[in-house]
């Protein structure tokens, strides 16, 4: 879900071609599923393009950090993992929360249908300061194409 929201912001933003957004959880458990049918009914109840096959899910890998500038967590485990698989200091400084304030998305997995509503509007009021950080840290980005 974050993913979807990120790239929506960011295509309004005019920021759409020159930022790549990407996901993967910290463990395999799902790899090679869709998403969540539950998920990507909130995002197209909330006007998101969220087509199913348009996500597999896979496990994040360490050889992934160089080739982004930052690595997202939705909580603090998800950070501590994706820290400890970093091959070095510079790449686990990569790595932050989507919340500001230390403060952790809750996984909706396996509550009903209306935790991935909430879990999305989290996600929704997290997003901008996620777009702020990526303006500071990407000369440039503030401004359209």
């Amino acid at each position: 879900m974050a993913e979807a929201v990120l790239r929506a912001r960011l295509a309004e933003a005019g920021l759409g071609a020159h930022v790549l957004v990407d996901s993967a959880g910290t463990g395999g458990w799902h790899a090679g599923d869709p998403a969540d049918p539950r998920a990507t009914a909130a995002l197209v109840a909330a006007g998101y393009d969220a087509r199913p096959a348009d996500h597999t899910a896979r496990q994040f890998e360490a050889e992934w950090f160089p080739r982004y500038d930052l690595v997202v967590a939705l909580d603090r485990g998800h950070a501590r993992a994706l820290r400890r698989l970093a091959p070095g200091p510079e790449q686990a400084a990569k790595v932050r929360l989507l919340r500001a304030g230390d403060l952790d998305v809750p996984d909706p997995y396996y509550g009903e249908d209306e935790g991935f509503a909430d879990c999305l509007a989290l996600i929704e009021e997290s997003v901008p300061d996620l777009l702020d950080t990526i303006r500071r840290r990407r000369p440039g980005a503030g401004e359209a194409p």
